[in-house]
């Protein structure tokens, strides 16, 4: 008696193979899209810029200043504008370095959100593209700080601020602050572990509490 040949159904195979296939594909894609919905984007790079982020002022090895701030932060501009001057003296001097992180963490404030993280990314562009004028753009940024819950400056508004700055507003600049290039780099950096908001400040790499007072926050911890 005969053995029956069983008949493979290539049918079912190929079916079978072209959902792995989709599933590997659906798989690398979910991946793909978790791998840059976390990745801090472009990277700011330049010689006044540390690899941590941070945009530095000065080149005194005496003492440091640190900051992290948020240019819609009502706070880091009551700092700027009482400690501030204080810090722009002792780096003139040099007496003092400073260290900037702008940072993206009153991003949900603005409506739409974003608006701080936006303005951190013109921060990185222009300290790159126009190192001599960042620290103005910086005071500028501040000068016309919008209230929280509005939609903040516009990116034309803040090329405005810059030129009106003293910024060598060049096509590339412009550009950059346009398409928010640095504004997820803004986005991931992290505050010093124990700290919640902005101001943070650390003096001599020492957390201080924020009085708003120069002599307090800066001069009184000077070596």
């Amino acid at each position: 008696m005969a053995t029956a040949v069983k008949k493979t159904n290539w049918f079912a195979v190929w079916i079978s193979i072209a959902v792995v296939v989709v599933l590997i594909g659906v798989t690398a894609l979910v991946v793909l899209m978790n791998s840059t919905a976390n990745s801090p984007g472009a990277t700011p790079a330049g010689a006044h810029i540390t690899s941590a982020g941070a945009i530095t002022f000065g080149d005194s090895t005496q003492n440091s200043v640190t900051t992290y701030v948020d240019f819609l932060c009502p706070y880091c501009n009551q700092f700027e504008q009482s400690v501030g001057p204080t810090i722009k003296q002792k780096i003139d001097e040099g007496k003092t370095s400073l260290e900037v992180f702008p940072m993206g963490v009153l991003d949900t404030r603005s409506n739409p959100a974003g608006y701080s993280s936006r303005a951190a990314s013109a921060m990185y562009s222009i300290a790159i593209h126009d190192y001599a004028h960042a620290y103005d753009f910086l005071q500028a940024m501040y000068a016309n700080q919008p209230e929280e819950g509005s939609a903040g400056l516009s990116d034309q508004q803040i090329i405005d601020v810059a030129k009106n700055a003293g910024v060598n507003m060049t096509s590339d600049l412009e550009k950059e602050i346009k398409t928010h290039t640095y504004q997820k780099f803004a986005q991931s950096t992290q505050l010093p572990q124990g700290t919640t908001g902005t101001p943070t400040v650390l003096v001599n790499d020492k957390l201080i509490a924020v009085t708003m007072d120069p002599q307090t926050d800066i001069i009184g911890r000077l070596k």
